[in-house]
């Protein structure tokens, strides 16, 4: 089991009110998962991302990751989590834009202390796992919205996460640039990577696997998605 929720609960004061943001969630995803969480706007979803990702401290509850207690860890050992056993992908991509593509990729190794010649070893090939080998050397202004959520997958990618995160991937992305990340979601969950993605868009969703809807801060539903969409019309 990569991920454990045991009753889960985050509360954000703000010293007028208290807004109890997640209520005693219990969830669990194994490894190899593909998972949407699905809601509206104030939910609980984005919470549960930040949490899942210890971007945010729970209130109260448990969580385990990979059999690690989350719950129970300082600052430092969150942030060594977040770099070792977490890809994240925002909907905003979160490029360096001054850097190329081979070097914003590069990044979650330097912080994890890898040499250089191994960082653009890794870099290379992750690159070419999201088919961009040919834009090493391109920075963010000079790609289209779909290569730059390819480098964002890519740097995801090169610790060997435990879990890719995905906040809202294809929000800033037209239809076609959208199916094609779906596609590389797709391929690398075929591979055994767990994805827990977020996202509004059902049709997005209809690639995963199963789907979480949230409400008012609890799970209202929790369902195997029944048909599974491929690109290329196969099913």
């Amino acid at each position: 089991m990569i991920i454990k929720l045991e009753n889960l609960v985050k509360i954000y004061d703000t010293g007028a009110v208290k807004l109890k943001a997640l209520k005693e969630i219990n969830l669990e995803i194994e490894k190899t998962e593909y998972v949407a969480i699905m809601g509206a706007s104030g939910s609980g979803k984005s919470t549960l991302m930040n949490v899942l990702g210890c971007l945010d401290k729970l209130t109260d509850g448990k969580y385990y990751l990979d059999g690690v207690d989350i719950s129970s860890l300082d600052d430092n050992s969150l942030a060594d989590i977040r770099n070792k056993k977490i890809g994240f992908v925002f909907q905003a991509f979160n490029l360096l834009p001054k850097l190329t593509a081979i070097a914003n990729v590069e990044l979650p190794m330097m912080y994890a202390g890898v040499s250089k010649r191994e960082r653009e070893k890794k870099a290379k090939w992750a690159l070419d796992r999201v088919g961009l080998s040919h834009r090493l050397h391109h920075k963010p202004n000079e790609m289209s919205g779909g290569q730059k959520q390819r480098v964002a997958i890519a740097r995801a990618l090169v610790n060997d996460p435990s879990i890719i995160l995905a906040d809202e991937p294809t929000g800033n992305l037209d239809s076609i640039s959208s199916e094609e990340i779906m596609e590389i979601f797709q391929q690398l969950n075929d591979e055994g990577v767990t994805i827990v993605m977020v996202t509004h868009e059902l049709d997005i969703a209809m690639h995963t696997k199963r789907t979480i809807v949230f409400k008012d801060g609890a799970i209202i539903s929790d369902n195997p998605v029944e048909r599974r969409t491929i690109v290329g019309g196969k099913k």
